[in-house]
């Protein structure tokens, strides 16, 4: 039988529901970034050119009012201090729910929830090393797979000429639509967006829609190219 020990001490740091509310709404940055990002993958269907044509407008937006790159370089400040702050808020939970588990439970129990719990926080982790792997690849070309080339086009194309890239893309987009299917509905939950039993079906079917668009969107381009429909 469990038994509570919870402590009366005062907590340190910020409170759980300050922490839930920036996983919130810097998840919520995220989503509107990758639906944008999955967006001009797919203008390798329009062509090597048309993609590359795509990929110097980001360079060129908002000038000549910012300097070359300048607005591309603010979305990646704006990025990286929501990653920054994401990952923050998850780590302090995950050390709070785990120490909350050995400090109020006598004799251990399955929640309901604790394999979502757990995916989320490994997905995440996972999610964080591929990252590092995607810019490495695609932003800076330190990692080149099946050649070196300047235009991003090219570099895509060849890329995902390669099985095992393809492969590796593949399972960190799905865990991307595992995170975003689970993260969505969260973040909707944090921020009062449940008002109501239709307002919660609304908003769990706008999480599975998310999820959905957003892996059939960015797994297109490398199977399309992988199986010569892009050549």
């Amino acid at each position: 039988m469990a038994t509570s020990t919870i402590s009366t001490g005062e907590r340190r740091g910020a409170s759980s529901i300050l922490l839930k509310s920036v996983m919130a709404i810097t998840g919520l940055i995220f989503v509107g970034f990758i639906l944008a990002h999955m967006y001009g993958n797919l203008m390798i269907f329009a062509g090597e050119e048309a993609f590359d044509e795509y990929a110097e407008h980001l360079r060129e937006l908002l000038t000549p009012m910012l300097p070359y790159g300048g607005a591309l370089w603010i979305l990646r400040i704006v990025l990286l201090a929501s990653l920054v702050g994401h990952a923050y808020a998850a780590f302090a939970l995950w050390s709070r729910a785990g120490k909350a588990r050995k400090s109020r439970y006598a004799v251990s129990g399955v929640a309901k929830s604790l394999f979502v719990s757990k995916a989320m926080r490994w997905g995440g982790v996972a999610l964080l090393l591929f990252l590092v792997f995607h810019i490495l690849h695609f932003t800076t070309n330190t990692i080149q797979i099946n050649g070196d080339f300047d235009s991003p086009a090219a570099r895509l194309v060849s890329s995902f000429e390669v099985w095992w890239a393809v492969g590796i893309y593949t399972l960190a987009v799905l865990a991307l639509g595992m995170h975003l299917l689970h993260g969505v509905w969260g973040a909707g939950m944090t921020l009062g967006l449940n008002t109501s039993i239709a307002a919660a079906e609304r908003l769990r079917i706008a999480a599975v829609l998310i999820a959905v668009v957003t892996v059939v969107g960015f797994l297109l381009p490398p199977f399309a190219i992988l199986f010569g429909i892009i050549p």
